[in-house]
């Protein structure tokens, strides 16, 4: 019973100490965020406060010597891991539930097949494993060196992705602040040529929104920016159809800037932020942008690359159209650090061929 007592004592002895780690942990990872969320270092910070904060957890529970209460969150543990695994293990056919919910309601274009995509090859790397599993005996040694550095590659993929994720999740909840002096709407392609899609639509009413409830904290009105250019295919600039839109959602005229020279999100927030300083007449307003939530992580990595001092509010995406959409923003974030990840990928192909010789080496010396 004395021994039970001690170990209980040094238990919550032991949770005491981490919990001050986990406190000084979350306070690193907040003040990183709040200081600049548009980095995607803030997602390892978080992930590794959230694994020290649920150590402390475990702890806690443990301490209490509650064998009903330790049994039931233990229970409760296992049914959470256990519905990640089935999860993670059928994403293949989630995805391909997906690409037919997208392929019944969107239209066929090769961006909305991501998911169609990704669930084919996760079902090919399924079957070249098993079939690899069972007949690697019959493979040179060599050769499935060669291999081992795949899952290495694959991890860190499955790492990149997940830090991804949490980002844009944490991106999410950024302080609003209504105290803006612009809000930048970013464009996004045009129906027919000269029609505002859904999507777009909903970036603009969010704007608008915005600056409503700012008005009613009994701030001035924000001017709003509608930053798009005009594509080969478009009857007219997207900022202009934007702005259209919005007045016709019953918003001032003469509350509307148009930026109409833009082709991608980086010249939105370069075009927009000349735009502003000079309506404004210097780098001090105060500025918000608007896109839809699975875009704004990136776009903010854009306003940064702009020196753009503004962040962006997320309008609402149907639940359905997030997976590929996600798919895109993480291949494109991808991509703008493709120095980094290519130099970590070609170190994992060094070390694999580092393998590759040493097992020919020593086949040779074997014999």
């Amino acid at each position: 019973m004395n021994g039970l007592a001690s170990y209980m004592n040094e238990l919550q002895g032991m949770s005491i100490y981490w919990g001050i780690i986990t406190l000084i942990l979350f306070g690193i990872f907040l003040g990183l965020w709040l200081y600049e969320p548009r980095r995607l270092v803030n997602g390892i910070t978080f992930t590794i406060f959230f694994i020290s904060f649920l150590a402390e957890l475990a702890l806690l529970i443990f301490s209490t010597a509650n064998l009903i209460f330790v049994t039931t969150m233990g229970i409760l543990f296992l049914v959470i891991v256990a519905i990640i695994v089935i999860t993670l293990a059928m994403m293949w056919l989630l995805l391909l539930w997906n690409a037919f919910i997208v392929w019944k309601r969107e239209s066929h274009t090769l961006p909305n097949m991501l998911t169609l995509l990704l669930a084919i090859f996760l079902i090919v790397l399924w079957f070249a494993n098993t079939f690899m599993a069972g007949h690697s005996q019959f493979l040179p040694d060599w050769f499935n060196a060669l291999l081992g550095g795949l899952p290495i590659v694959g991890t860190y993929l499955v790492i990149c992705s997940y830090n991804f994720l949490v980002n844009v999740l944490l991106y999410q909840f950024l302080p609003r602040r209504y105290k803006a002096n612009y809000l930048i709407v970013l464009g996004a392609g045009l129906i027919n040529g000269d029609q505002v899609s859904t999507l777009l639509g909903n970036r603009i009413k969010a704007a608008i929104k915005f600056a409503q409830k700012q008005v009613k904290k009994g701030r001035p009105a924000p001017k709003i920016v509608f930053s798009g250019g005009q594509g080969p295919d478009e009857k007219l600039s997207e900022a202009q159809a934007m702005a259209d839109f919005a007045i016709e959602q019953g918003w001032d005229k003469n509350l509307v800037l148009l930026e109409d020279k833009s082709r991608n999100t980086l010249q939105n927030m370069q075009y927009s932020k000349e735009l502003i300083q000079k309506d404004f007449g210097s780098d001090k307003a105060y500025i918000k942008f608007f896109s839809n939530n699975y875009h704004i992580f990136r776009a903010g990595i854009y306003a940064k690359m702009a020196h753009l001092a503004a962040n962006g509010v997320g309008a609402p995406t149907r639940f359905y159209f997030l997976p590929n959409a996600l798919i895109r923003e993480f291949v494109a974030v991808f991509l703008m650090n493709k120095k980094r990840h290519f130099i970590v990928i070609g170190l994992i192909a060094l070390f694999s061929l580092l393998m590759v010789i040493i097992t020919i080496y020593t086949s040779f010396v074997a014999k």
